[in-house]
């Protein structure tokens, strides 16, 4: 999809009935080529693991996107426009989720029917702040507002 057409016509809110994988993300790899400018003028957190290299991606959502419980490895998010939800549960703790659900679905229909002892850690991250996501640990993430993001991967 041209990058025009997506923010002129995918740049909005996700269907609850459609599935979670269905997310109408623009989630750009680190192709220093195409996206070179972006990257020049992008300044990193000075956070490092020993022992591991950054590979960048940035991506841009509509208020009410956003990706399904997952896990990987370790890395950092940071918001650049927009307010970005995000629930954690560490790598022993498998959160209760069906993996065809929306996060927003999800937030509606199970979350609150979560004992206190069962819900996610949570927070939300507003410009200019960034979270640590540690190697494992299962995170789902909801965009408040249309959002623009760098999520960066330590491997």
């Amino acid at each position: 999809v041209p990058f025009r057409e997506y923010v002129e016509q995918l740049l909005k809110p996700q269907d609850p009935a459609q599935l979670g994988s269905d997310t109408l993300y623009f989630f750009g790899d680190n192709n220093f080529t195409e996206w070179g400018p972006l990257f020049q003028q992008y300044v990193p957190p000075a956070f490092r693991i020993p022992g591991t290299s950054p590979a960048y991606s940035f991506g841009i959502a509509g208020s009410g996107s956003g990706v399904p419980f997952h896990w990987h490895g370790p890395g950092y998010s940071e918001v650049i426009f927009g307010r970005k939800r995000w629930f954690l549960y560490p790598p022993d703790k498998t959160p209760h989720f069906h993996p065809n659900e929306t996060t927003l679905t999800w937030l509606h229909h199970t979350y609150p029917a979560l004992p206190p002892a069962e819900r996610p850690l949570e927070c939300t991250l507003r410009p200019g702040e960034v979270l640590y996501f540690p190697d494992r640990w299962w995170h789902a993430t909801l965009n408040l507002d249309t959002s623009v993001f760098i999520s960066t991967f330590l491997g």
